[in-house]
């Protein structure tokens, strides 16, 4: 049964995301300081609780050159995999009103369905980090919607890159922040209905990467 008033926050949540994305983009003088991080949206986990809530796996991860950090995250199938780890852990502990199916689950649910679910690994689900995408486009929409059959629920989250970037204004040379891109979908529509990119700050990926995700659920200590 679908839930008008949930799917209506949703999807005010997206069309306010779109407008403030426009109105910083356009109009403005151009100002030599770098711009300010839009705040991080907390994960909506009253419209979720007691939802079933698929974690697609990360499939981009990326750092800026001056960290040295190939030695860290050079490996990337390590990577992607001690990321996921991550944030289906601290998903699960922080917000446990919802029912998170992770990536692990995602696959072994694909796998017993071969030539029906798509591999939850190559979906390409990176380009949903772009801030004005609304409507997911096949293959993926019809992707996600077939998963989601044989998972059982609506809710797809969706972390669609992490990037590593040098702190701004800190001179140590070593603490970075950990930028993590989000987004929430509906399978049944095939729409965006909440995103957020978190933040957190580290002198290690992985510290980096907790507190971003931690950034999700503020309330929780």
């Amino acid at each position: 049964m679908t839930n008008p008033l949930q799917h209506n926050y949703f999807v005010r949540r997206a069309w306010c995301v779109v407008v403030i994305g426009t109105v910083l983009s356009c109009g403005g003088k151009k100002s030599d300081k770098p711009p300010t991080p839009v705040p991080v949206a907390p994960l909506p986990t009253a419209g979720l609780a007691g939802q079933r809530v698929a974690l697609t796996p990360l499939s981009l991860v990326a750092a800026e050159d001056s960290l040295h950090w190939d030695a860290l995250i050079g490996d990337r199938r390590t990577t992607l995999d001690k990321s996921d780890s991550i944030i289906a852990t601290l998903l699960t502990a922080r917000a446990p009103e919802v029912t998170w199916v992770p990536p692990t689950e995602l696959r072994r649910v694909a796998h017993r369905a071969p030539g029906i679910a798509a591999d939850p690994d190559q979906m390409g689900t990176a380009f949903l980090r772009a801030s004005n995408i609304i409507d997911v486009p096949d293959p993926l929409r019809y992707q996600l919607r077939t998963l989601m059959g044989l998972v059982g629920g609506r809710y797809v989250f969706v972390p669609a890159g992490l990037v590593f970037r040098r702190t701004v204004g800190r001179s140590d040379g070593r603490t970075a922040t950990a930028e993590l891109s989000v987004v929430l979908i509906d399978s049944r529509v095939g729409k965006i209905g909440w995103r957020t990119v978190a933040r957190g700050e580290g002198e290690d990926p992985w510290t980096a990467l907790t507190r971003a995700v931690k950034s999700l659920t503020p309330g929780v200590p």
